[in-house]
């Protein structure tokens, strides 16, 4: 499948053909190791270049001199690269932590999207992820609950893919979380701090990088409430929802 068959599939609404194999250019990057301690893919994590256009984004990517890098890169016009093979380790996360466990290069494929993290993601695009993604997780079995953002496994520190990235389109495709219908009281607990039982929720979910009430707010906002202002309240719960035990 071409990048651009895949965008004209996405602008369609259609959900992507996941089986027909994307026409990714080789670009090696020196920016790479061996995966370490026997580690093997098990997470995904989307990036936005910050960048303008994806030919800077690239050489950088395979420049030795930054030690950076990811294992693809798509453009805004769909083009894809390839940098890094999806055994290596690529240096495309740093410091940060995931459920508990980092070195998260180790333990994940990483894909750059060429977005200055000021404007939309266009459909060409998504289009292209959206099968690269499913590629991905077939092949790795890795659950869509696996596909996180920069910021989530380094809040604070990181804040891409950003307030601009369409989450909502990969939860549908089944290709990251969704997000459970429900209200915000129905996740509170007689007598519990609604800070302490947002802190613990979203401890459950993966955040557990050592972090402050404020920037676990943000980060989580971040991807789930964006337009959301102010101090904590219990709509701040609802994304934060995993199950029908805690309805």
């Amino acid at each position: 499948m071409s990048q651009g068959q895949a965008g004209q599939q996405g602008a369609k609404g259609g959900r992507p053909d996941t089986d027909a194999p994307l026409d990714a250019i080789w670009s090696p990057s020196p920016n790479q190791s061996a995966r370490r301690d026997g580690l093997r893919p098990s997470m995904v994590v989307l990036h936005y270049t910050a960048m303008q256009g994806a030919e800077a984004a690239l050489a950088r990517l395979c420049d030795p001199a930054a030690e950076v890098s990811a294992h693809y890169l798509i453009g805004r016009d769909g083009r894809l690269w390839q940098m890094v093979p999806e055994s290596q380790r690529a240096w495309h996360a740093g410091a940060g932590e995931w459920r508990g466990q980092g070195d998260i290069n180790s333990r994940s494929i990483g894909i750059e999207l060429d977005n200055t993290g000021g404007h939309p993601f266009s459909e060409p695009q998504m289009a292209v992820l959206d099968v690269l993604l499913a590629q991905i997780l077939r092949r790795w079995s890795i659950f869509p609950e696996a596909v996180i953002g920069h910021s989530d496994m380094a809040p604070g520190r990181k804040c891409d893919p950003g307030p601009r990235f369409d989450w909502a389109r990969l939860a549908g495709l089944g290709l990251a979380r969704a997000v459970p219908a429900v209200s915000g009281s129905s996740l509170q607990e007689p007598g519990a701090e609604l800070e302490n039982l947002f802190c613990r929720y979203a401890r459950d979910l993966g955040y557990t990088a050592p972090v402050d009430m404020a920037t676990l707010l943000a980060v989580l906002r971040l991807r789930y409430r964006p337009w959301a202002r102010g101090p904590l309240v219990a709509e701040d719960l609802i994304p934060l929802a995993q199950s029908d035990l805690w309805l």
